[in-house]
């Protein structure tokens, strides 16, 4: 494993500008106000050839363990556990506070090694602070500025004699591996947990790792970030180790009620946690049921190709659970026109209830979603769908449909070959579509189905060639 350095720090020092830095991404959300990062979120850092990974934290407060902010502190506190180095970074702008005190005298109290970080270095203003750091005892502060890039090679230079013979053994580790793994199936499952607030993610993957990883409680929308954990589970259906990277996500509220610019982030890192994930389980509230906003959730991971599954947790608390879990399906069914069967669970985060069914589902669903179907019988498929009900001829002209291949998969793209296709009704193209999904394993699986013409040169402006989406092939 690469050496793992732990970001620590009062509030709005600028801790999460710097784990963006060195991970060279916007991983983490940046604002203006304090308290923005809740939970501890990992990243793959590399200064000048040193890779680690980078470990962003909340910010450290001074309140009881009760409160959020206390339980933020505790969450911090259980990132040191296992880290190779802490950067303990302060505001040189600002200068050293009681907390910035209390937190040095805390980290002297372990065997961490630490780094002082003196972020908002740059120009005059900071130099004061630079300064003043030495008093904290942790010796020589690394000056820098997150927001600029200035000073990180110094950052190299304290963290090199700390972690650097690790970063070696794992990098050549990684090496060996690769070569080894080159004809390796698919990599982890990416399993995003999706739904409105207070659905019990967090505490559902919390319950999977067996720990508190997560930072829960009863206040609505606590997560923020979009926070990525690997893990190992044992799959008791097949008695196999299987790796997953399980992401939480921010609850999505309706549109109409998000006017919090912060709140905003949260919900645009969310998407983009569907747009990376593999497969999607949207969380429902079983003392909740299913509501529109479960709806749109629902489309979205489907417009984006994603391969979607239901989990309706806090089960151990439901009322007149056959008749509410009959009505999911059955909403979910009238709702989503994209695609039809899709697996829905009864599970609670509680008690552990129905989770190893679920994960054992999410692996096949994606193994559909990922599949391939050889030429050959892709159009013995297709000769039989035309031949039970062949293209109409509007107008007396006939549609000609000649063949289909597989363009892709994750997920499984299919173009249609033939000429006249402009005016293939919508209805016939849901007809190609639904066959793809009931004959060939896609039942579950948004499908694309794109229908293309050959160009005409003597026929150019009368529709002779081009790309069209397959009705409910689209999501």
């Amino acid at each position: 494993m690469k050496p793992q350095v732990i970001i620590i720090g009062r509030p709005n020092v600028g801790k999460s500008t710097l784990f963006n830095r060195l991970v060279g991404k916007k991983l983490a959300l940046v604002d203006d106000q304090p308290g923005v990062t809740r939970d501890r979120r990992m990243g793959d850092a590399e200064i000048a050839g040193l890779a680690f990974t980078i470990v962003d934290t909340a910010g450290w407060e001074d309140e009881n363990e009760l409160t959020l902010p206390g339980r933020m502190r505790k969450q911090t506190e259980a990132s040191l556990e296992g880290a190779d180095a802490a950067l303990f970074v302060i505001d040189s702008r600002a200068g050293l506070t009681p907390l910035d005190n209390e937190i040095a005298r805390y980290l002297r109290e372990h065997d961490v090694p630490i780094v002082l970080v003196a972020n908002k270095a740059e120009g005059a203003a900071g130099e004061s602070g630079v300064l003043e750091s030495y008093s904290l005892g942790l010796g020589d502060p690394v000056a820098l500025s997150a927001e600029h890039g200035e000073g990180v090679a110094d950052l190299f230079g304290a963290l090199w004699p700390i972690i650097g013979e690790k970063a070696d053994a794992a990098q050549a580790q990684s090496e060996i591996t690769l070569i080894e793994d080159e004809e390796a199936p698919l990599g982890p499952l990416k399993l995003a947990i999706v739904g409105r607030p207070n659905a019990g993610k967090s505490t559902l993957i919390n319950r999977l790792l067996g720990e508190d990883r997560l930072l829960t409680g009863p206040e609505a929308g606590i997560t923020r970030d979009s926070i990525a954990v690997d893990w190992e589970w044992h799959d008791p259906k097949t008695d196999e180790t299987r790796e997953i990277r399980l992401i939480d996500t921010a609850g999505m509220r309706k549109k109409r009620n998000v006017t919090e610019k912060l709140e905003k982030l949260s919900v645009a890192d969310a998407r983009r946690a569907v747009d990376f994930a593999e497969v999607v389980v949207l969380l429902l509230d079983a003392t909740q049921g299913l509501e529109h906003q479960d709806l749109k959730i629902a489309a979205l991971a489907l417009e984006e190709g994603r391969a979607l599954m239901v989990a309706i947790n806090k089960w151990d608390v439901a009322e007149n659970a056959s008749s509410l879990f009959n009505g999911i399906k059955q909403a979910l069914h009238d709702g989503l026109a994209q695609v039809r069967g899709l697996p829905v669970f009864a599970v609670s985060a509680k008690t552990g209830k129905g989770l190893d069914t679920m994960l054992s589902a999410a692996f096949e669903l994606r193994e559909s979603w990922s599949k391939r179907v050889p030429t050959a019988a892709l159009n013995r498929w297709f000769d039989d769908a035309l031949d039970a009900n062949p293209p109409p001829a509007p107008g007396g002209r006939r549609i000609k449909l000649r063949y289909i291949t597989q363009a892709g998969t994750r997920p499984p793209r299919f173009v249609v070959f033939g000429t006249r296709l402009e005016s293939l009704p919508k209805s016939y193209e849901r007809y190609l579509v639904n066959g793809i999904r009931a004959k060939l394993g896609f039942e579950a699986v948004p499908v694309r189905v794109i229908l293309k013409s050959p160009k005409n040169p003597y026929n150019a402006n009368r529709g002779g060639g081009g790309n069209f989406s397959g009705g409910e092939g689209r999501s």
